[in-house]
């Protein structure tokens, strides 16, 4: 099962998107049904394929042409989940011999009931880990040596796991989702299993942790003063930093359908900029939550039905006054951050981040394609198709329904003149950010679904089951 777009079912998924066979396949537990029936053309019904596919194609103007990139900068902290509060780190020194220094066990990864969905975060000479049973791990940058662990979930849901496990069965599922971020001498976490806590950053101790109402999908972002973070039904929180007090709340569109990806606010100045999975991206007043404008990515296309799920799976990224996001149903969309008009749109889903630097920006579709796309324009230098050499087919029972098999891709980051991206089949891969074709890669020792981050001087990657790799 492709493990990026499983839906998670929150609060009941609708029937009529349950009921299509693409989503069906990436439904998990089996929720899909049996066999599928055949799909019949409807007597006199023509759909103009063009109508809804706009294609997407390098500009004749800019072929040929090259794009300025800026020099790389030591990365002496990453905060936040996109390393900053925008989210937007263009040019990092790190891994510059791009070999393993060092690989750790954090704790548990990914299985059946839990996921290992939070990027990373550093700062202090420490990177900070959320593996999938909500465990919170300090690790040495240096060493790889763990100075603390601290387990946020709550007590009630512990003791209840190990009474099943007690009699042989299993726990009720995992409160899978939330992250980290790190500032102000603490750890801000947000858990699936409904609560935001504060640890004291040096040793791990709880200082205060209020509960919430619904699980927290996606990470925190930490920034003047206030931890915001977005829950599964689509609400948005800010919480007073130092005693984790609700200041105000926002409540978008309701839409249960929507995919693994740990997304979490952009802040800049006083605005915060909230991606929800109903395909909105909306500003608020940082301060009261008052909404500034609200647009909507999405693009239905009748020849796709996940185009339907529209979530916003990236973060998105406040780069010179511009907003850039991306949503799955397919658009790549620059809004002005003040009053949110769109300056370009181009017809790209993704589930990652987008990342501008220099003249462009980097964004990776969900189908693994590498764009570069100009940051004023939205005009197309290139396309790279990612998984070129990397298709395999996979059999199923007896040799039926066979399949085939793409690595699913995260990131990117620049760094030390490398544009660097993680995969499913377990490896970070370096590309030349000017053309596109690889030029190194480094096997991480199980398959990868956050981006990297990158941190004095280092590149550091968690994998699903739950290794915490150092890249020098």
């Amino acid at each position: 099962m492709n493990r990026v777009l499983k839906v998670a079912l929150l609060c009941g998924l609708a029937v009529t998107v349950a009921s299509c066979g693409t989503v069906r396949r990436a439904l998990p537990f089996g929720l899909g049904g049996g066999d599928e029936p055949a799909a019949t053309a409807t007597a006199g019904e023509r759909i103009s394929v063009l109508e809804f596919e706009q294609q997407l194609a390098p500009s004749a103007a800019l072929s040929g042409r090259d794009f300025f990139l800026p020099g790389p900068q030591a990365a002496v902290a990453w905060t936040q989940p996109g390393g900053t509060a925008e989210n937007a780190v263009e040019h990092v020194i790190a891994g510059a011999d791009f070999t393993v220094a060092w690989r750790r066990d954090v704790g548990a990864g990914s299985s059946r009931t839990r996921q290992v969905m939070a990027p990373i975060v550093a700062d202090g000479g420490r990177v900070f880990v959320l593996d999938g049973e909500a465990t919170v791990s300090a690790v040495d940058a240096a060493s790889g040596a763990t100075t603390w662990k601290t387990n946020i979930k709550p007590e009630e849901r512990e003791g209840r796991r190990r009474f099943f496990g007690l009699v042989g069965g299993s726990s009720t599922g995992g409160g899978f989702g939330g992250g980290v971020a790190v500032g102000g001498g603490k750890v801000y976490v947000a858990s699936g299993y409904r609560t935001v806590t504060a640890l004291d950053q040096a040793t791990g101790a709880v200082l205060w942790t209020t509960p919430v109402d619904v699980p927290i999908h996606g990470a925190p972002t930490f920034a003047g003063g206030r931890v915001f973070v977005v829950d599964v039904e689509n609400q948005m929180f800010a919480f007073n930093a130092n005693t984790g007090q609700q200041e105000w709340s926002y409540r978008g569109i309701p839409e249960p359908a929507r995919l693994l990806r740990a997304s979490s606010p952009a802040v800049t100045g006083d605005t915060v900029i909230a991606p929800f999975s109903s395909g909105e991206v909306v500003a608020l007043r940082s301060a009261t939550g008052q909404a500034l404008w609200n647009q909507v990515l999405s693009r239905t296309s009748r020849t796709n039905a996940l185009s339907e799920i529209r979530d916003i799976a990236g973060r998105p990224v406040v780069s010179r006054g511009i907003v850039y996001a991306v949503g799955h149903s397919g658009v790549l969309q620059a809004m002005d951050v003040r009053s949110g008009q769109a300056r370009w749109q181009l017809p790209i889903a993704g589930v990652n981040a987008p990342l501008p630097v220099g003249d462009v920006v980097y964004v990776v579709s969900k189908d693994g394609e590498l764009t570069v796309v100009n940051r004023d324009t939205g005009q197309v230098y290139w396309t790279r198709d990612l998984n070129e050499g990397r298709t395999r087919q996979e059999g199923g029972f007896l040799g039926f329904w066979d399949r085939t098999v793409t690595p699913e891709w995260s990131g990117p980051l620049l760094a030390s003149n490398r544009l660097l991206l993680t995969n499913s089949d377990g490896e970070l891969v370096a590309f030349d950010p000017k053309t596109g074709t690889q030029t190194a890669s480094v096997r991480l020792g199980g398959p990868a679904f956050i981006a990297p981050a990158a941190y004095n001087g280092a590149i550091y990657v968690l994998t699903d089951k739950g290794d915490l790799v150092s890249i020098r």
